[in-house]
């Protein structure tokens, strides 16, 4: 989508018939692609001259520990694993969009799109996260919203508001809207987001990408059961957040 990733798209077959997966299978985020291979000939180049420059390899030897110890670390941003989700029913169920840890869960009066109280629970993604990012519910794409902002600290109350950041409504077999928010961190200054208006979007499928440190927000009706408490770990399309009425 928009050229963005590089991905194959497979059509599967639910045993229960109902639920159709559609698995979009991303391999690797283009920038990724190009920060990796620079990334690597920088490191080469330099390595070289370093190796042909001094009589002794002390220097070559400490600049190669401290390059492949972050050129991995820079790997660790770009991985885009695979996962499948293992109950096969899914009404009503929240998975967590992302890796990460619980940092907010709490009842919030949303007043950009529902103008209701809502359940808002919160997953911040540290330095060592997958940055992949999934559908938490299966359902169809009602919105998608990029709006600019600042770039405070991503476990910051105000960053939820105040930071650039990407929305994401879908509406449930059942009706039931829910908001998914990619949230930019001090750090992260890149979110891509995958999910188009008016597409259908399943549990399994990525919806979208953010680079280095940063947060996701669900906003769910009053009355979701939750199932996660502050400080929990979670898993992405992995972790029940909770359970739809």
């Amino acid at each position: 989508m928009h050229g963005i990733i590089y991905a194959k798209y497979e059509t599967h077959i639910p045993i229960m018939g109902k639920r159709i997966k559609k698995l979009k299978k991303i391999r690797l985020h283009r920038e990724g692609t190009d920060t990796l291979i620079y990334g690597l000939m920088f490191i080469v180049a330099i390595g070289i001259i370093l190796w042909r420059s001094f009589e002794t390899h002390i220097p070559f030897y400490c600049f190669a520990v401290v390059a492949v110890t972050i050129y991995c670390i820079v790997v660790n941003f770009f991985r885009c694993p695979i996962r499948y989700f293992e109950q096969d029913d899914t009404e009503n169920v929240v998975v967590a969009p992302a890796d990460g840890r619980i940092v907010v869960v709490q009842e919030v009066e949303e007043k950009k799109y529902f103008h209701e109280p809502r359940i808002m629970v919160s997953i911040f993604m540290d330095l060592w996260n997958v940055h992949a990012n999934w559908f938490p519910v299966d359902g169809k794409v009602k919105l998608v919203h990029h709006q600019n902002g600042a770039f405070h600290k991503a476990w910051l109350p105000k960053a939820s508001e105040e930071n650039e950041m990407a929305d994401t409504i879908i509406t449930t077999d059942n009706g039931v809207e829910i908001l998914c928010r990619q949230i930019a961190g001090a750090v992260a200054r890149r979110i891509v987001t995958y999910a188009k208006e008016g597409e259908e979007c399943y549990i399994d499928e990525h919806l979208g990408f953010i680079k280095f440190g940063s947060r996701v927000d669900l906003f769910l009706p009053i009355g979701t059961e939750i199932n996660v408490k502050l400080g929990q770990a979670t898993t992405g399309n992995q972790t029940i957040i909770g359970r739809l009425k």
